[in-house]
């Protein structure tokens, strides 16, 4: 048996040849997390069960997972792409390295190429200087194995992140469909905390709340978390028990801003949202779907309905810390002029709320229809050079160049999203997709571990995107791109703990989100750069 470790940038596909010994070092503040892989090859008949352990400085976390493979059909970025731009060349279509399994122990065949990802963070009294951790392959068969990786902590702590808030949305009906629970019950209660966590965990601040079922995506199966009573005609009663359990498990977690459902449906804002009698268990709606969305009806509703959630903002201590939105992606001059109708009404109704909204065309945030506009990073620097504060998002695409994290996304690029975040002034990033596990605008559950597209490649949609974690026996298994993500924003906290310039030269290699460095060397170099001066310094 060959075993080698690397960084954690890399993918091992299962015909990687077997590498030579290196040695690896990592760079790290005194409270960071920085992960690194095993990986090991055998030509034996037949195959055999390896173990790792891992023995890390005393009063350290480590972590072992076993990377696992996915079905990848087809590449999602263009071949003819630079290598800086697209993996997977000659590997896809085939098996990807991407969900991480809490197991120490694996089997490995002959001929095939596996590895053992390792998270490693320093204990609470953790010195500056060099520090050895050692992992040990246990054959059933044969000698011991070790590897020696050595992790240099400098001295500075990374303050937590300030003023750029990260949301993915939270698909509940997922959860309540992959682990069949009855709507909110107590297995429901038992599960969704541990993917509250997980994102928290990984960097994200904001989680999506559906007080009522998200108008995202077609038809969703009902999740309305408010309980909602028609007592007469066109008047109302609501119970906010559920709300404030999903808040309250939420502020335990770590999340310290919400997130609240869209006013209006998607892609053109032009209906009201399906609000259920109850929570939605016999999918009775108060109205039909095609109420307009300024209409009578739902004015009489949201009449009622808005002063009950200012009220319960204010009495949960969130009202500053809440975002809402009035409809997702309007695009084109008739979204536009239905998108200025729902804003006034929104705003003659609850003159309070500021509206944030993920869209791509300048011209809604120029006519000032949202408070917050969240533009694709494609277009997301023409905002900036017109001094229009704005977050910043992108779904399916763009591909090519472009920043992104697809199954096909070299590991590098995706590194490099804290440093690409924190190099201009955005408030935020959004994406779609934590957990849809469906096929596309459909309540029809897939296999994420053989479907990452929705079915839907064909029509746009990109393998890895529809989510970052899959679903395990009881919570997350996260994915390699979901790791290395939350660890890129460690940058963005290294910068701004040590008061970086957004202007410092050494960004200047940062272009745009199409043209920055995108070799794993120029990052840790950057990262060594300013370690080491800030422990000068301190």
């Amino acid at each position: 048996m060959q075993s080698w470790v690397t960084s954690s940038l890399v993918r091992h596909f299962p015909s990687t040849p077997a590498q030579a010994v290196r040695p690896l070092s990592l760079d790290a503040a005194l409270n960071e997390q920085v992960s690194f892989q095993v990986a090991m090859r055998q030509k034996a008949q037949p195959g055999l069960r390896v173990r790792l352990a891992v023995d890390a400085p005393a009063g350290w976390f480590a972590r072992v997972r076993r990377v696992g493979y996915v079905p990848v059909r087809h590449l999602n970025t263009p071949v003819e792409a630079d290598q800086t731009d697209v993996d997977g060349l000659g590997q896809i279509p085939g098996y990807v390295p991407d969900p991480l399994f809490d197991e120490d122990t694996l089997f490995l065949p002959a001929n095939e190429t596996h590895a053992f990802w390792v998270t490693v963070r320093p204990g609470a009294g953790a010195e500056p200087g060099p520090h050895t951790v050692r992992v040990t392959l246990l054959p059933e068969k044969g000698a011991e194995i070790a590897h020696d990786v050595q992790v240099r902590l400098y001295d500075v702590a990374l303050a937590p992140r300030r003023d750029f808030a990260i949301t993915h949305w939270f698909y509940t009906d997922a959860l309540i469909d992959w682990y069949r629970t009855e709507l909110f019950d107590e297995r429901f209660w038992q599960i969704v905390p541990r993917y509250m966590r997980d994102v928290v965990e990984h960097g994200q601040d904001t989680l999506y709340v559906p007080v009522f079922t998200p108008p995202l995506d077609g038809v969703k199966r009902p999740s309305q978390l408010l309980h909602v009573t028609c007592t007469g005609p066109d008047t109302y009663a609501f119970d906010w028990r559920d709300v404030k359990r999903y808040v309250d498990l939420a502020k335990r977690s770590g999340v310290s801003r919400f997130e609240w459902c869209h006013f209006f449906t998607q892609w053109g804002a032009k209906y009201a949202i399906r609000i259920y009698e109850g929570q939605g268990q016999n999918e009775r709606l108060l109205w039909d779907p095609t109420t307009p969305a300024t209409s009578d009806t739902y004015r009489a509703f949201l009449t009622q309905y808005l002063p009950e959630l200012r009220r319960f903002l204010e009495e949960e201590g969130i009202a500053e810390q809440s975002f809402f939105h009035v409809s997702d992606e309007p695009h084109g001059e008739e979204h536009l002029q239905q998108y200025r109708e729902d804003r006034a009404f929104l705003r003659e109704l609850a003159p309070w709320i500021k509206v944030m909204d993920a869209l791509t065309e300048i011209e809604f945030a120029r006519q000032g229809l949202t408070d917050m506009p969240i533009p694709s990073i494609s277009t997301a620097l023409d905002f900036v050079r017109e001094g229009i504060p704005c977050w910043c998002y992108y779904c399916c695409g763009p591909r090519g160049k472009y920043l992104n994290r697809l199954l096909d996304t070299p590991l590098p690029k995706i590194a490099m999203h804290g440093l690409l975040f924190y190099h201009w002034p955005f408030q935020g990033f959004l994406h779609w997709g934590y957990n849809y596990w469906y096929q596309s605008q459909t309540r029809n559950l897939i296999d994420p571990y053989c479907v990452q597209d929705g079915l839907a490649w064909e029509r746009g949609w990109a393998y890895g995107d529809p989510f970052m974690v899959y679903p395990g026996p009881d919570g997350p298994v996260d994915s390699m791109r979901w790791e290395v993500f939350g660890e890129s924003l460690q940058d963005y906290a290294l910068l701004q703990t040590l008061g970086i310039r957004r202007e410092d030269e050494r960004l200047a290699a940062i272009v745009s989100f199409e043209e920055f460095p995108k070799m794993a060397d120029w990052r840790w170099q950057l990262r060594a750069q300013l370690l080491s001066q800030a422990a000068q310094h301190k």
